[in-house]
């Protein structure tokens, strides 16, 4: 939930999601208990006798795999307090401070109103969340860590700071008709064991599908935001692409299993791929922090996944990079270079602006990751590519920092130019990149 429309864009949602309440209004004596039902806050019961330090210390890895982290945080000062945007087709909301602070976070919270906000999306005094909270992927967190969670949560330090209010337009800032979004898109419950899977690839199951909430990015949405089919089959987060990540060659299918948990470790396959944007979050803060068992876990289950069939991302087309020589004396070659110009050619800016790191064949230069060959140039679309070249990379993971500077500095035009040679030259060459994509995405 990460797309600002244009005005045109928020008044076809607007009457997309009139309707959609208007259907669940209709609706309303059948819904009615339904609604009741996911409005009872379980809580549930504490072990006599618990380890209360081991306890904390489960939470704080349940907090890790949950990366609650990336979403409460907006200034590394104040860890858990709030404040990070989130733009969404309806408005602009804010993440809560959910540091012990009794005015601004949520140390007056009962711990069933903690729970009841993981995993209904209910909040203290019944105040309905909306799902940019994933709680309908946290519905599935076990009893034992939710109750992990609270404890965990009780011993973060309070941080007095009052996140902005919420900019949602009418209707979308009246928080009871969440309850009919409920109706429609969420089923509240805990996630299971599958009978006849090991139990790797439960634990795998219960990590992708409800504490890392991989679904909330790489699955598809309805025209209410609520999360569609097929299962991490590829989503739209506005500003980026979320990848189908099943076992299909249009997802994971080419990659083996080292490939696959090197990726989730460290976020970078030499050759294929580099986490940027929310994926490089989700490494740094989360991902990178699991056990090594778990990181195997949740290969083996997404390598079982089912095939989507959505083809959110092809193969790079290798061969084509390979063939690519370039120049070396940009000047020599180009004596009329101007960088202001939009007029320049996709080879002049890729000699000035991408060669020195990706050299001019794009086999990379030392860490620096090869182009040909790389998820994101063999995406069926750019917006991806774009995104990364107008904010850059930046991934830090134990000691080893990342870093790609982005150039937002280049015109609407330029960077279309330039990204249309990146496709053709390394990578899907049927991809062309127009300036109008270019500056919705900046």
């Amino acid at each position: 939930m990460t797309k600002t429309g244009s005005t045109k864009a928020r008044a076809r949602w607007r009457a997309l999601v009139w309707t959609g309440l208007a259907v669940a209004v209709a609706v309303g004596v059948g819904a009615g208990s339904v609604i009741w039902k996911q409005s009872q806050i379980d809580m549930p019961i504490a072990k006599p006798g618990q380890d209360n330090a081991a306890l904390v210390e489960r939470g704080r890895a349940v907090a890790l795999a949950s990366d609650c982290v990336a979403c409460h945080t907006s200034e590394a000062s104040k860890p858990f307090a709030g404040g990070m945007a989130f733009d969404t087709p309806f408005g602009k909301l804010y993440s809560t401070n959910i540091t012990q602070d009794p005015v601004n976070g949520i140390g007056t919270f009962t711990d069933a109103e903690i729970v009841g906000s993981v995993r209904n999306g209910i909040s203290q005094h019944g105040r309905r969340l909306y799902p940019a909270m994933p709680y309908t992927s946290y519905t599935g967190m076990s009893d034992d860590d939710a109750l992990a969670l609270v404890a965990y949560l009780r011993t973060i330090e309070p941080i007095d700071s009052k996140p902005p209010e919420n900019t949602m337009a009418f209707p979308f800032n009246q928080r009871w008709a969440m309850a009919f979004w409920n109706v429609m898109n969420f089923q509240a419950g805990r996630q299971l064991p599958v009978a006849g899977k090991s139990d790797e690839w439960n634990r795998g199951a219960y990590l992708v599908q409800s504490l890392e909430h991989c679904g909330e990015c790489h699955t598809p949405r309805n025209f209410i935001q609520g999360l569609s089919h097929p299962n991490l089959g590829g989503g739209d987060l506005g500003t980026w692409k979320a990848y189908d990540i099943s076992s299909g060659q249009s997802g994971i299918g080419s990659w083996s299993a080292e490939e696959l948990f090197t990726y989730l470790k460290t976020g970078a396959v030499h050759g294929k791929a580099n986490a940027a944007g929310p994926m490089a979050e989700a490494v740094e803060n989360s991902l990178n922090h699991l056990p090594d068992a778990d990181l195997h876990a949740m290969v083996t289950y997404l390598r079982d996944l089912p095939v989507s069939g959505t083809p959110s991302s092809a193969p790079a087309r290798t061969g084509q990079g390979q063939a690519y020589t370039g120049t070396t004396t940009l000047r020599a070659r180009h004596p009329q270079y101007d960088p202001d110009s939009d007029a320049l050619g996709g080879e002049v800016m890729f000699n000035a602006n991408c060669a020195t790191c990706h050299a001019v064949t794009g086999k990379g230069v030392g860490e620096y990751p090869r182009l040909f060959g790389n998820s994101v140039l063999g995406a069926a679309e750019p917006t991806n590519l774009v995104s990364v070249l107008l904010r850059g990379v930046h991934r830090k993971v134990d000691d080893q920092e990342v870093f790609m500077p982005g150039f937002a500095n280049l015109s609407d035009a330029q960077l279309a130019t330039l990204s249309t040679f990146l496709f053709k030259q390394f990578g899907n060459s049927q991809v062309q990149v127009t300036a109008a994509q270019v500056a919705k995405l900046r």
